[in-house]
Formats: structure tokens, C-alpha cells, sequence
């Protein structure tokens, strides 16, 4: 499975994170000192198959002096309660980057896993899962990794990859 580096996540990490802190986050920053350090672990809520955990690393780094722990790869089947990753560190930190970190792998894990359903119950025939346009606009690029992790393909990713004439 092609993984995603780190300059191709970045703009939606830091895009994320622009909309969500905004100029702080300032109930964290009212409640903790600067210096606080933290500790969080995330860990499966259902069972699954895992993606998007280098973009939960990468939205905590940025923010700056953590640590993260990755305990799981994407595209492993998962069970409840399984700890994803690790980070430690800035409890400012932490805490301001928790709801990135976890929005996308959340919405990414349910792509993979559905995927991944859809795989299993078509096993034994010539049929193909396979992914289409119609994704989140901005988001196609991270939505089509999270069929792959699923076991699914991608068909084509713009315009320009092929011709597709279809009756609309």
C-alpha cells in the first residue's frame, strides 16, 4: 500500500488546525501553564481497520515539543480498545491538537473499514472494489489513501487521468 509522506498531509493538517485554533485555544491555555506537561493514548472505540494515524502524528508535532508514539500502522485491522498511538509531551499541545488528530483518523478508519467490508464480502468473484470521485472536495487525496488501506483500489483521481463518457 503507497503511504502518504509528510509534505502531502501537511497542507490539510495545518489547514485543519488553522480553522479549528483560530488565533488559540484559549480554554486550554486558561487552564494549563505553559510549562504542563501530558500524557494521552488513542485507542480503538469499535473494531476497525486503522488509517490516518501519520496525519494525527503530524497534527500534534506541529504544534510542537511532543513525542508520538505509533504503536499501529495504517491499514491494520484493529480491534475496541487496541491503542493506536501515544503522545507525550505539552499539555497545551495535546490538548489543542486532539480534535484534528482524531477527526481524521476517525472519518478515515470508517473509509477503510467499510472498504474493507466491501472486499470481504465480494471475495471469490471478479469483482473489484474500487473508489470514484465523488469524495469531500479537498479531501480526495486522504479519502482515496483510506480505500487503499481498506484493501480497496483507486479508479481514476482527476479529470485529466482518462476518458469516462457515462450517461448523466
Amino acid at each position: 500500500m503507497h503511504t502518504l509522506s509528510d509534505f502531502q498531509i501537511a497542507p490539510f493538517v495545518e489547514a485543519a488546525l488553522r480553522e479549528d485554533l483560530r488565533s488559540g485555544d484559549i480554554t486550554t491555555n486558561a487552564i494549563f501553564p505553559i510549562d504542563a506537561q501530558g500524557r494521552a493514548q488513542m485507542r480503538m472505540r469499535e473494531d476497525g481497520v486503522l488509517s490516518g494515524v501519520q496525519i494525527a502524528r503530524l497534527a500534534w508535532q506541529t504544534l510542537g515539543d511532543v513525542v508520538v508514539s505509533i504503536d499501529q500502522n495504517d491499514g491494520k485491522q484493529l480491534s475496541r480498545g487496541d491503542r493506536v498511538l501515544e503522545v507525550t509531551g505539552s499539555a497545551r499541545s495535546i490538548l489543542s491538537g486532539e480534535r484534528v488528530a482524531l477527526n481524521f483518523v476517525q472519518r478515515l478508519s470508517g473509509i477503510a473499514t467499510l472498504t474493507q467490508q466491501f472486499v470481504r464480502e465480494t471475495q471469490g468473484t471478479k469483482a473489484q472494489i474500487a473508489d470514484t470521485r465523488k469524495t469531500t472536495p479537498t479531501l480526495r487525496l486522504l479519502e482515496k489513501y483510506a480505500v487503499r488501506c481498506g484493501g480497496g483500489s483507486n479508479h481514476r483521481f482527476a479529470l485529466d487521468d482518462m476518458i469516462l463518457i457515462k450517461d448523466n
